[in-house]
């Protein structure tokens, strides 16, 4: 995992660094120049324009412009503070204007020419993070020139990896300069890390040892209950049962899933009252409905049923503000789901816009487990421990998806994943699977159809050397 850490907290590893500052400018100067000529192609006739601020990241572009120097680069050097509305052409420019403590609105000049294609702007390399996004939140402060790469030191940071702050930085490198970054809490998943943690089937492997309930939909209603249980079939479970409460038969259900009928009223109880012992994990939520009676039972289902469980979708809205006092009664572990709405209900306002600070806060007040879905999906648990997953795209942004992801966490769960790493893991892999359809017209069922193939290429992943 690549660790993140926050302004302050690289303020104070910088700080405790045993080399002297001029020596860390200096490494992080020679990491910005090997990665410019890398985007030169070379450096005979190339010419780089620095926009350069008064603090330490303006000492890092500076550096870096004389390494260029010395490899024949025309640098030509612009002090941010006084920097003209029209910059020097150039082949490509540095923006080290000013860093991730920046709070103020900045205005930055227009992006250099682009020498040798008219009409076109120079590429633009980024020192630690593009000049006017908030190392803390991703926030854009003013405006923000837009990176084709960023060259951050020690550490990813916030801002690199929260939107909208995320679509300025282009591609991210993490240059190492020799700092301890080993007390980071936050981590970026990357592919090895889901690798690592995908359950495999011992030989001697049955059903019911993977074994998980689906608790979903409503008359009428059956969707988001078909999608969750047939996304935990794909994500580990060997067993399904499903249950739509008040609904009898559903002819429509996933051939695989065993229905298992529960009353309308007091369905909560009822599934209490069953023989849970053969179950390793529960999903309750999507799409069951808002109404007086759901909520009652959802709320005496989580506080009665000890197995690992994923509270999603109207799970969510039935526990509302109460949640800490709903959730106080489990021992087992709980994850929740919420979208910045379902936040809402869970807390009473919306997430603030340190998305890491949010899922910590609501993890820490409930106990459980916090998947709070964005375009950059944060998990934190209970102990102030979090992971960030910036796999898929707005692909995403339709129905039902919501309703493959928490069935997923479910099955992972079901495999005896960790609560963090199942998030994590199902979060990376509903992603990966909606990478690979088209960029346009994909449907939350063909996440389904997609995830055997991305589970696959990450298992072999993992047994690559």
């Amino acid at each position: 995992m690549i660790p993140i850490v926050t302004p302050t907290e690289m303020a104070a590893i910088d700080a405790a660094a045993p080399e002297p500052v001029e020596e860390l400018i200096e490494r992080a100067g020679a990491a910005l120049a090997r990665t410019t000529l890398d985007m030169l192609g070379g450096s005979y006739g190339r010419r780089v324009t620095v926009l350069a601020g008064k603090g330490n990241n303006g000492a890092d572009g500076r550096a870096a412009a004389r390494r260029l120097k010395l490899r024949g680069v025309r640098v030509a050097v612009i002090d941010a503070a006084d920097a003209p509305a029209s910059l020097p052409a150039a082949h490509l420019a540095i923006d080290a204007a000013y860093g991730t403590g920046l709070r103020r609105p900045y205005s930055p000049p227009a992006i250099p020419a682009f020498l040798d294609r008219p009409g076109c702007s120079a590429p633009v390399l980024a020192a630690d993070i593009p000049s006017g996004v908030d190392g803390l939140t991703g926030e854009i402060h003013g405006q923000a020139w837009t990176a084709e790469q960023t060259v951050t030191f020690g550490a990813l940071k916030p801002g690199l990896v929260l939107h909208p702050g995320a679509q300025h930085c282009g591609q991210v490198t993490v240059a190492s300069i020799g700092l301890d970054i080993s007390a980071a809490r936050t981590h970026m998943v990357t592919a090895d890390d889901v690798s690592s943690w995908l359950p495999v089937r011992p030989a001697e492997a049955h059903k019911w040892q993977t074994a998980c309930w689906v608790i979903a939909g409503s008359p009428g209603m059956t969707g988001a209950a078909h999608l969750a249980a047939t996304a935990a079939m794909r994500g580990g479970s060997g067993y399904v049962r499903l249950s739509t409460p008040g609904l009898t038969h559903d002819p429509v259900a996933p051939t695989e899933a065993v229905g298992c009928p529960l009353p309308a009223d007091n369905w909560g109880t009822a599934a209490c009252a069953g023989d849970l012992s053969r179950f390793k994990a529960m999903l309750v939520g999507p799409g069951l409905s808002q109404q007086a009676n759901t909520v009652e039972s959802v709320r005496d289902l989580i506080a009665k049923v000890q197995l690992p469980l994923v509270v999603d979708g109207d799970g969510l809205s039935a526990l509302g503000t109460d949640a800490p006092d709903v959730l106080i009664h489990r021992t087992a572990p709980t994850v929740l789901t919420p979208h910045d709405g379902e936040y809402r209900v869970l807390t009473g306002s919306a997430p603030e816009s340190d998305r890491f600070a949010a899922a910590r806060s609501l993890a820490a007040t409930t106990g459980a487990h916090v998947l709070l879905k964005g375009p950059t999906t944060v998990v934190a648990a209970p102990d102030g421990d979090a992971l960030a997953v910036a796999n898929g795209d707005a692909r995403l942004a339709t129905a039902g998806t919501g309703d493959v992801l928490a069935g997923l966490i479910c099955g992972l769960l079901s495999a005896e994943v960790e609560p963090m790493n199942a998030a994590a893991a199902a979060a990376w892999l509903h992603g990966q699977a909606a990478n690979t359809r088209p960029a346009g017209g994909m449907a939350a069922s063909d996440l389904l159809l997609a995830l055997p193939k991305v589970w696959e290429a990450a298992a072999q992943q993992e047994a690559t050397p």
